[in-house]
């Protein structure tokens, strides 16, 4: 009598994956996925009001989102993290539409932030890179080019792909700082460009202003990027946690700073999402007699979009590397290059699909369209995987915690109250983020759009999962 075979692969193929992470790659590589220089300018398009948004925005998702990774990181430090956590609280086909939803997302996010570094990058050229900020050849050699590089050194290794999501982190944080310096200098010499009254920094109700809502939910994202990665990165169930601490604190000053300085800087009539940072350190940097400022800040903005893109390549990698090893997707997916130790099958295909994405998103439409288009096309897609995990968070308190693992403060009343305060972010968020843009010709077909290609995304993944649990039936059948 022969026994039933296994439906998953041997285990030495997640042994293989090396632990090449340590504390302050964690970190780093945190703020290079979850900042997004780009949503500074959005935010101080509004106004004043966004500073006070990004802090509610801070605590209502933020906040909930950090002691969700802190504590199912810790408790389940597996590879795969948000895919494996609510597989493990709903079952596979709610682990795998999540995953999937959560990768789909990402070949919409990556071109658009790919966009925002060629958009910067011109400012190193003064009036000359100018000249090129409405070449659509441009902004599609370049978003090609940058996806090229990120996907070349994660399929080499972590030990060398980290490197660019440091290097992101800190050209995020350089070019922030010297924007925050340029502002108020310019300001304690010139005055602000912005007035600020108490009657300003209340949100106001307008469709920009709902819209931004939903613009800060999904800016404080990405926090439980890492945990796709944990058995790449040294404790993943102490680590994570300590990094989602010290990332936290950076990343909110970034966002609360950068958006001040930009208002400091700029009239918000001024600021557009793709160039307002770059715009604001220009005009700060020719304001204080320091022009030097502007080509600095250009080269490293663009270097810390690149990082965000590697950050996110990597994570993403992992998430259908593991659904490979589940034979959810095809097996292809869970094998590792026998010299890097990389997915590399994984994370080719997601290098194609979002170079295929950067291609498509040109369509009838110039640079500003394709990027909005972009931006739109993410949010939802992101939110679903999310709404998820905070309802995961909520579903395994029903199952005891491991010795050692690091929990909420307050224990199982706080857990669940976090989780449900993200459902409700979420939520609103994913209803606030369906609304037409305010310039939109044909409302209705604008919401329709949204409404219409999610539920195209869905479906596909609910057949991509019909279709691996009818292959790992015929396996379990062939294996008797």
């Amino acid at each position: 009598m022969t026994e039933t075979a296994p439906v998953s692969p041997p285990p030495p193929a997640r042994a293989a994956l090396r632990r090449v992470m340590k504390q302050r790659d964690v970190v780093l590589f945190l703020i290079a996925a979850v900042v997004g220089t780009r949503w500074i300018a959005t935010a101080a398009a509004v106004g004043p009001s966004s500073l006070v948004i990004w802090l509610i925005g801070f605590l209502a998702l933020f906040v909930p989102l950090a002691f969700t990774v802190f504590e199912l990181s810790s408790r389940y430090p597996e590879e795969g993290g948000l895919y494996v956590w609510i597989r493990r609280a709903f079952g596979d086909y709610a682990g795998f539409l999540s995953g999937w939803m959560y990768w789909a997302s990402n070949l919409t996010y990556f071109p658009g932030l790919l966009y925002f570094s060629a958009a910067s990058l011109l400012f190193m050229f003064g009036a000359h890179g100018h000249g090129w900020s409405g070449n659509v050849t441009y902004y599609v050699v370049a978003s090609l080019a940058g996806l090229a590089l990120t996907l070349i050194l994660n399929l080499v290794g972590l030990n060398v792909g980290k490197w660019l999501p440091n290097a992101g982190a800190i050209g995020t944080w350089i070019p922030v700082g010297l924007l925050v310096a340029a502002g108020f200098i310019a300001c304690a010499r010139f005055g602000s460009a912005t007035a600020f009254t108490p009657r300003s920094f209340l949100p106001g109700t307008h469709l920009q202003d709902l819209v931004l809502w939903s613009t800060i939910a999904f800016a404080f994202g990405g926090i439980e990027s890492a945990s796709f990665l944990s058995e790449e990165i040294e404790d993943a169930g102490r680590t994570i946690p300590r990094a989602i601490v010290l990332a936290g604190v950076s990343i909110t000053a970034i966002y609360v700073l950068g958006t001040l300085a930009v208002l400091l800087a700029l009239p918000r009539s001024e600021v557009s999402g793709l160039q307002g940072i770059m715009q604001a350190t220009e005009r700060a940097g020719a304001r204080i007699g320091a022009p030097w400022i502007t080509p600095v800040s250009a080269l490293l903005t663009a270097i810390g979009g690149l990082g965000g893109v590697a950050a996110w390549l990597a994570s993403n990698g992992r998430l259908t590397f593991v659904a490979g090893v589940d034979r959810y997707l095809p097996p292809a997916f869970g094998r590792l290059h026998p010299r890097w130790g990389t997915p590399h099958v994984a994370l080719i295909v997601q290098g194609v699909g979002a170079g295929v994405f950067t291609l498509m998103s040109q369509a009838g439409t110039g640079v500003q369209g394709a990027y909005d288009a972009l931006v739109s096309m993410t949010v939802i897609a992101y939110f679903i995987p999310l709404l998820l995990l905070f309802a995961a968070m909520i579903a395994l308190q029903r199952e005891p915690a491991p010795a050692g693992a690091l929990l909420t403060p307050g224990g199982k009343p706080v857990a669940i109250l976090m989780g449900a305060l993200g459902i409700a972010t979420t939520f609103v968020s994913m209803i606030l983020a369906a609304l037409p843009p305010g310039d939109s010709k044909d409302p209705r077909l604008a919401v329709a759009k949204v409404i219409g290609g999610t539920l195209i995304v869905l479906l596909a993944g609910t057949l991509l999962y019909a279709g691996g649990k009818r292959r790992l039936r015929r396996q379990s059948v062939e294996g008797r």
